[in-house]
């Protein structure tokens, strides 16, 4: 089955296609001429919110199946932060690099650096909201970067069965445990469900 997702970012693309190859019933598919699309106001409080308001936009431009998620990183000792924030928290447009630094920053002698990474998928038919699923995997915060792997701050994020960082994993064994992989096996076995 062919399930269309909403992303421009290359590496929740790839994740996404890895997850459904790994299911051996799906294919995930960019959203065809996602790039000439105006993009949606992502004003959700929420994960789930801001992936509801995406799909449901999205949606309307295809039929049949469609996702978007939104995800991120939240922080114990920063309540949350960055939150739905994650890949703006240095302002609109900011790097990995300025994200992450502005983490450590705002993480300078805290000793608490337990976070978790979140992703929410909303899952649309025909431009209309059928259900959400959610993912989550628990790690820390390090005060160092480690590892080419990976996107934005997995460079830091350091989750302890694996001994090291997702920017030191490769994409097949973080694919079997992130966030998005639990969403999206969630998101999958509805699917199966359904036929």
């Amino acid at each position: 089955m062919i399930v269309r997702c909403a992303t421009s970012n290359a590496g929740k693309l790839g994740e996404f296609r890895l997850a459904g190859e790994r299911s051996g019933a799906f294919t995930v598919e960019a959203l065809p001429n996602l790039r000439d699309i105006a993009p949606p106001d992502e004003n959700g409080a929420t994960f789930e919110e801001n992936a509801v308001q995406k799909a449901v936009y999205y949606g309307a431009f295809t039929p049949g199946w469609l996702f978007a998620d939104d995800s991120g990183l939240e922080v114990n000792a920063l309540g949350g932060a960055p939150g739905v924030y994650s890949a703006r928290y240095a302002g609109p447009g900011a790097s990995d690099a300025a994200n992450n630094a502005l983490l450590l920053e705002k993480l300078r002698r805290v000793e608490d650096r337990t976070a978790r990474f979140v992703c929410a998928i909303g899952l649309v038919r025909d431009g209309k909201l059928v259900k959400t699923f959610r993912g989550e995997v628990e790690g820390r915060i390090i005060d160092d970067a480690r590892g080419a792997h990976g996107f934005g701050y997995d460079p830091l994020f350091f989750y302890p069965p694996f001994g090291c960082t997702f920017g030191e994993a490769d994409a097949e064994r973080k694919a079997e445990i992130s966030h998005r992989a639990k969403a999206l096996r969630h998101m999958f076995a509805f699917l199966s469900s359904l036929s």
